[in-house]
């Protein structure tokens, strides 16, 4: 063995049996914690126990030395398992941020998805709320069918055709599509296209051979009992949205109601006008005094109520005119109307002035229909007297006009309305009548507004019958009577229905 200087062995070891082998020595360099001291030319005992005596002490040394690099290669052992465990540990923490961020962007997709589907479905029940509203807003079945196409292109449909089984459209011959047929016997949305459509609650059909490339929706306008048409529509793309197409089928389904009912109104409405037309009898042409008269429907509702006039001789001669309003209206307030009509013609059969007249048509309603009450106006011409007697029950004044132009409100005390629960006596009234002159009996809805109350109409037909020239009044009453509705009820849409009785005591010839 031989030192190599400070903090360091080096040592070699050599037999001869491994020298006559022609093996290199055994060498190795250990670091010592003392500075190792040159044994120069110190020799190697030959003794056995000499030798033994310094391998012993270099094995302690040695010894010493694996015994710290024992404890180093321990703790690059420890260090190397928390290394690993630490790499494992930010494995899986990446592992985990990685899960964590997939989650996030999946509830992120997830609830952007949730945003979109629920803009779409206020999106579509907006549409259908405010389309619904528009269908509705009309009582006219053309006007329905005019504004649903108006409502569906290009948003919802490429093109829309409406098919109304009892409809002359003007159209002879025209072809429909097979689906449409089959949605009009089943009652059922057909879809015909190339390829099946899915759609919810919509049966899947063949492509039309009219125009295979184009797919078509056949949704069936419903009724109580059938059918009533077929709405046929064509995509804006290449197929529906399933929720457009649901939300199409209940819109066809409102416009179908909105138009069933506007036909049964416009039925009804047409056996209501020809009612009260016939309730309306022709005016007598007695010598001397001409009558035109204006009966004008409400334009809302069912276009009959209890508004009516009247004229008719009695036996002596003279003449009664009338106007009159029955509270309400429909088949009832016209079936009243009637009553009161008929009743009034058999009182005056046997004579009575005006206010008689009226006395007893209150006691006749009182008893007959407590519940309904009328107005009335009455007025009497007799050839023979220059007076006008007249007489009112809650009824609008009547409106003279002299022949000097002059015009005059006849509103002295009228009697209450017809049929209250209050026994009366309505009183006559008279007022000279001159040749020339025109009495002019309306009911409230000519004259009356909301905004406004009666009294400004009254003053407002005041003015327009004393703007007429004599000349007018008495070549063209049926002329003046036009001239007068017409600024009168130029300004808005009646809510009630307008009367118009005119008189005219013609002049000498």
């Amino acid at each position: 063995a031989a030192g190599t200087g400070a903090g360091a062995l080096h040592a070699v070891v050599t037999s001869p049996d491994a020298a006559a082998a022609g093996e290199p020595p055994w060498q190795v360099t250990v670091a010592c914690p003392e500075p190792a001291t040159d044994p120069g030319d110190v020799p190697v005992p030959d003794d056995a126990a000499g030798l033994a005596e310094a391998l012993l002490g270099a094995d302690e040394d040695t010894a010493l030395v694996l015994e710290r690099l024992g404890e180093q290669e321990d703790l690059v052992d420890f260090h190397r398992e928390e290394l690993q465990q630490t790499n494992q540990g930010v494995v899986a923490l990446h592992a985990e941020l990685d899960a964590a961020g997939r989650a996030q962007r999946e509830a992120f997709a997830a609830e952007r998805k949730a945003r979109t589907e629920a803009e779409n479905a206020r999106r579509r029940l907006t549409f259908l709320a405010d389309a619904s509203a528009v269908l509705t807003a009309s009582l006219d079945h053309h006007e329905i069918v005019r504004r649903l196409p108006e409502l569906l292109v290009p948003e919802y449909a490429a093109s829309v055709d409406v098919w109304l089984f009892e409809q002359d459209d003007g159209r002879p011959g025209q072809a429909h599509p097979a689906a449409a047929v089959v949605a009009a016997r089943t009652g059922r949305a057909q879809y015909a296209a190339t390829r099946p459509g899915h759609l919810p609650g919509v049966q899947d059909q063949p492509p039309s051979a009219l125009d295979p490339d184009r797919p078509a929706l056949c949704i069936p306008l419903p009724t109580r009992q059938a059918p009533q048409g077929v709405v046929t529509l064509s995509p804006p793309g290449e197929q529906w949205d399933p929720d457009d197409a649901v939300m199409l089928v209940e819109l066809t389904r409102r416009a179908s109601i909105a138009i069933d009912h506007a036909r049964r109104y416009q039925h009804n409405r047409d056996i209501a006008e020809t009612l009260q037309r016939a309730l309306l009898t022709e005016l007598p042409s007695p010598a001397g005094l001409g009558l035109a008269a204006r009966y004008l429907p409400a334009t809302h509702g069912l276009n009959i109520g209890g508004d009516w006039y009247d004229a008719f001789r009695q036996p002596d001669g003279g003449v009664i005119t009338v106007v009159g309003d029955v509270t309400g209206h429909g088949l009832r307030a016209a079936v009243m109307m009637s009553q009161l009509r008929t009743a009034l013609r058999a009182y005056a059969v046997d004579g009575g002035s005006p206010g008689r007249l009226l006395t007893r048509l209150h006691t006749f309603l009182h008893h007959l229909q407590p519940d309904l009450f009328a107005t009335a106006v009455i007025a009497r011409f007799h050839p023979d007297d220059p007076t006008l007697t007249w007489a009112a029950a809650g009824h609008p004044p009547p409106v003279l006009r002299t022949p000097d132009g002059q015009v005059r409100i006849l509103d002295d005390k009228p009697g209450a309305m017809l049929g209250i629960p209050l026994r009366q006596e309505i009183a006559d009234h008279t007022v000279p009548l001159a040749p020339g002159s025109t009495l002019a009996l309306y009911t409230d809805g000519l004259v009356e507004r909301r905004a406004q109350g009666i009294d400004p109409g009254i003053g407002r037909l005041a003015d327009a019958l004393g703007s007429f020239a004599p000349a007018e009044l008495e070549t063209d009453l049926e002329g003046a009577a036009d001239g007068l509705l017409d600024p009168l009820l130029s300004d808005s849409e009646r809510d009630d229905d307008v009367c118009l009785l005119l008189c005219h005591l013609r002049g000498p010839a």
